[in-house]
């Protein structure tokens, strides 16, 4: 089980960029991504880096948000530009147990997740 510490949320008026770190205890062979819940909605998926290290993207924050780690710092990074009211959330950071079978590989669901750092966007 490897612990993460989200860091790098404030508050940012709309237009606005931020950059949130999570720091791993570990190196780990797991999948990872970023996560995010607002008040009164459910938790939304918001990048995650796959198997192959192909980022995917919501669609709501594709071409606004990039994903990518580094894995000599056993951190990963969520680059967040444009930022819209929308934004506004707790971001959480997430892994997921990498798996190999054969020739091939693929994430598990995610379990492991850490505290969250609050994102507030001002109009």
């Amino acid at each position: 089980q490897v612990q993460l510490v989200e860091s790098g949320g404030g508050s940012v008026q709309a237009g606005g960029s931020l950059r949130l770190s999570c720091a791993a205890s570990r190196d780990t062979s797991y999948c990872m991504g970023w996560f995010r819940q607002a008040p009164g909605k459910g938790r939304e998926r918001v990048a995650t880096i796959d198997s192959y290290g192909t980022p995917t993207y919501a669609l709501s924050v594709k071409g606004r948000f990039t994903i990518s780690s580094d894995n000599a710092k056993n951190t990963l990074y969520l680059q967040m530009n444009s930022l819209q009211h929308g934004d506004t959330a707790m971001y959480v950071c997430a892994a997921a147990r990498l798996s190999t079978f054969g020739g091939s590989r693929w994430c598990n669901e995610y379990t492991n997740w850490g505290q969250g750092t609050q994102v507030t966007v001002s109009s």
